[in-house]
């Protein structure tokens, strides 16, 4: 049980209380307002409302509570297993597909098929997330490595932090772009005017670098192929969208008006490539964009 306090100052004057919280450690709103709920959250040691608003002075308390083990079910659902041995599981997730349970997703997601397949998970990322070595989002398909213990995990997410492992995507864009490869080197942080998104900032940011190489260039949208150097949340979709490309499909970061019928952004891990962690072969793997891109892509050439 971790407990904090905070004196609202002059410039968080007239700040509901649920919004102001997610300000301080980067808490979704939803989380907030349901300790406000519990009562784990005082103003001048009396309970509130989430529509409270603060005044200058006010002392905060939250007491953010133990949080309860979950028991993750096993599930018999068929997932594209691209490599197995006894260290490492590599993946093909399906474009809909959630990575680890998460608050509104505790069964049908990639570690309930994976405690089915197998029981010998790596624990380092404990009950949610057994095995998961790196993530990559719901409408992002494509290939992701998994740790069946404990060594392997360490290997492979020290391979990540050094930068040697391989992670290439392929997006479609809006616009088009004007340059057959690019560097975009530009720090990622929490989005201040909206929480639950991330965007190019220099506050509270991590160093992050996609390399870009185009593919196809069309009337209105460019095929590229994306080279991860850092892995940040969301990195390429807020990365071309900095650019001024944004992904076709992203509802987050794209244009409001879809001009291309697919759900969610067209992206897919396509290459991923790392050393083995026992054995110290240099292992690389390939998966073809799913159906939905290609027929975007169909679509496109034939404009």
């Amino acid at each position: 049980m971790e407990v904090y306090n905070w004196t609202v100052t002059a410039e968080q004057e007239a700040e509901r209380i649920d919004k102001l919280l997610t300000t301080f450690e980067g808490w979704s709103r939803s989380q907030v307002q349901q300790w406000i709920k519990e009562g784990a959250v005082t103003i001048n040691d009396q309970a509130v409302k989430s529509n409270y608003k603060v005044t200058e002075g006010d002392q905060i308390a939250l007491t953010v509570p133990e949080p309860e083990p979950l028991e993750i079910k096993a599930e018999n659902i068929p997932f594209d297993i691209v490599f197995e041995d006894e260290d490492v599981i590599v993946v093909n997730k399906p474009r809909g597909m959630v990575v680890h349970p998460a608050p509104g997703h505790y069964s049908q997601t990639l570690v309930n098929a994976l405690m089915y397949h197998c029981k010998d998970l790596s624990g380092i990322n404990g009950v949610i997330r057994p095995g998961i070595v790196h993530r990559i989002d719901k409408d992002t398909s494509g290939l992701l490595m998994v740790a069946k213990n404990d060594r392997a995990h360490e290997s492979l997410v020290s391979q990540l932090k050094a930068k040697t492992t391989k992670r290439l995507y392929k997006a479609i864009v809006h616009g088009v772009i004007p340059h057959q490869h690019g560097t975009i080197d530009a720090p990622i942080g929490r989005d201040k005017k909206d929480r639950q998104s991330m965007a190019v900032t220099d506050e509270n940011s991590r160093e992050a670098v996609t390399h870009f190489t185009v593919l196809e260039c069309f009337a209105n949208h460019t095929y590229v192929q994306c080279e991860l150097e850092t892995g940040r949340t969301h990195q390429i979709r807020v990365h071309m969208k900095y650019i001024g490309f944004p992904l076709v499909g992203d509802p987050k970061y794209g244009p409001k008006k879809k001009t291309v019928d697919i759900e969610g952004q067209a992206l897919h891990a396509a290459v991923l490539g790392f050393v083995h962690p026992r054995t110290g072969q240099e292992l690389e793997f390939e998966a073809p964009i799913p159906p939905e891109m290609e027929e975007v892509l169909r679509y496109l050439r034939s404009m």
